[in-house]
């Protein structure tokens, strides 16, 4: 069991807006607890909850002003202890998202470094001195807008913040930085947490010689929306002294049982993947990374088959991660919904999709119901960056409101005001209302998943691509004497295919017919064929 998270299923869970239990309109830690059965009932292997420390909330949670305890908001430790002995009475591991690059300007080592330059946490946080002129030292810039200098007035010097100015870089360049990140660590774990998501795990380290990023050659051809599309980052972040962290980390994780690590790398693009490679590679680093290059809007054979030939070429050894939708991005529904005539015909087709695909499966609340980004007024967000770049930057809170439940106010989640409102598009999609209807996303879900767990080709077998023209796409999985081939119409349009060799549909599937030497697929149409001797071919649009 040590390797329990090959071929996992995680599902994350937003803890503001997944069930508030004391009318505050947050989600909380007991709210959680009161749920986990319709998690386990999904047939998931474990849970990633989004940050829970204790947080001023200028970021949701990614500004941490206490490492290891429990913002009120969501509860205490003990609700946290009691959270964790439920989700393993229901066979659930449990996850805890790690905010390790930056803190909260409200920590006390914040509070302590930026009071002088020679106290004991002086060098805790990356300081600098201006320039001449008094401007920032380098040209650095934040993922939220703006230079990546914040001014300090006692010290008289620039911090360094790769997101909020409220979110100052920690100096993993200190040794004694790494050793308190490492005990944060070692307190979650015997708590009996079973693996850590890593926040922006590629930002850990930056230039010691704060040396300038360079242009990004693209951004003039194709302007950004935001500041930081303008230059390549590889001084800000990317460092190769990361590895060496990586590996005391993983040294930590591995004198427990059973523990995992998956890393988040802010990089899309052959970075990216080259940075997974990296930082996956061998048995002393993590044990998986992810990119956002599938939670983007790429939605074609060539996407997919790309990242996935992509990942194996940066990392023959490594295990891959993949999913379509988390708190960062809009829901992937709403992002691909040029591509189907029918919403609930894609949301099935989507996790038929990412079910098949070889790696460990993540897929993030409300995805199981089918629901789309919400649609929010300028005066109903919270997060930074819509409030900074609105209307071409909608922000996150889109994909963040609420879980529906049910009938009820708000859709079961509050007895009180929501922080983020549930809009009308939400309430048709309640889990009441879709355990009812024996057609809907969440049975097919359901379904989907029991298909995957009980089939080793999918669940463990290697991924062979078939070469078949847009918008198919089409692999073999091959594990312990089965073989499976997926296949998957991309697009709103039928197509046909020639077939040769006995070919039997296992599992869920989505408008397919085999007759007389011919496969059709219909709008996002899919299978899984079952039998090894199955060749295909283009033939005419249906």
């Amino acid at each position: 069991m040590s390797d329990w998270w090959r071929g996992a299923i995680v599902y994350q869970i937003y803890p503001r807006s997944y069930q508030d239990t004391d009318g505050d309109g947050l989600g909380d830690l007991k709210g959680i607890i009161s749920r986990l059965d319709h998690v386990a009932s999904l047939g998931v292997d474990a849970i990633w909850l989004s940050p829970i420390a204790t947080s001023p909330m200028k970021d949701m949670g990614y500004d941490v002003s206490n490492y290891t305890d429990i913002d009120p908001l969501f509860g205490t430790v003990s609700d946290f202890d009691a959270l964790v002995d439920k989700a393993h009475g229901l066979g659930l591991k449990v996850i805890l998202d790690q905010v390790l690059s930056h803190t909260s300007d409200k920590h006390p080592w914040f509070g302590e470094s930026r009071a002088s330059r020679t106290n004991d946490r002086a060098d805790w946080y990356v300081w600098a001195d201006p320039k001449p002129d008094g401007t920032p030292p380098n040209n650095w810039l934040s993922v939220f807008g703006g230079p990546a200098w914040e001014w300090e007035p006692r010290r008289k010097q620039y911090y360094l913040h790769n997101f909020l100015n409220e979110q100052p870089d920690l100096n993993m360049h200190n040794p004694d930085v790494q050793d308190a990140i490492l005990d944060v660590m070692r307190f979650w774990l015997d708590r009996g947490v079973d693996g850590f998501r890593l926040d922006t795990v590629n930002y850990y380290f930056h230039d010691a010689a704060l040396r300038d990023n360079p242009a990004n050659p693209d951004a003039a051809k194709n302007p950004p929306r935001e500041t930081y599309g303008w230059q390549l980052y590889n001084r800000s972040k990317n460092q190769p002294e990361n590895i060496a962290f990586l590996q005391r980390m993983r040294a930590l994780t591995d004198s427990y049982d059973a523990r995992m690590m998956v890393g988040e790398v802010g990089d899309g693009g052959e970075s990216g993947m080259k940075i997974m490679g990296e930082y996956t590679r061998g048995t002393d680093r993590l044990h998986m990374c992810y990119n956002f290059e599938m939670l983007s809007p790429g939605f074609s054979a060539k996407h997919f088959r790309g990242a996935i030939e992509a990942y194996k070429a940066a990392a023959p050894d490594g295990w891959p991660s993949w999913s379509f939708s988390n708190h960062d991005v809009p829901r992937h529904v709403t992002r691909w919904a040029e591509h189907s005539a029918d919403h609930d015909a894609l949301a099935r087709q989507s996790v038929a999709l990412l079910m098949a695909f070889e790696g460990t499966i993540g897929i993030y609340q409300g995805e199981e119901l089918g629901l789309p980004e919400a649609e929010l007024e300028y005066s109903e967000l919270t997060d930074p960056p819509g409030l900074r770049f609105w209307p071409e930057v909608k922000g996150r809170d889109g994909c963040r409101t609420p879980m529906v439940w049910d009938d009820g106010a708000h859709g079961g989640f509050s007895t009180g005001t929501p922080w983020l409102p549930v809009k009308p598009p939400h309430l048709a999609r309640t889990v009441v209302a879709q355990e009812a209807a024996n057609d809907s996303v969440l049975h097919a879900y359901r379904d989907t998943i029991a298909f995957r767990k009980s089939a080793p080709a999918l669940h463990s077998g290697k991924t062979e691509f078939l070469n078949l023209p847009e918008p198919v796409l089409a692999f073999r999985r091959v594990a312990k004497g089965q073989a499976l081939t997926c296949l998957f119409n991309l697009s709103a349009t039928p197509v046909t295919l020639k077939i040769t060799g006995t070919a039997t549909p296992v599992g869920p599937s989505q408008d397919v017919t085999i007759a007389g030497g011919q496969l059709s697929l219909g709008a996002n149409g899919f299978a899984y064929l079952d039998g090894a001797g199955i060749t295909l071919a283009a033939a005419s649009n249906g």
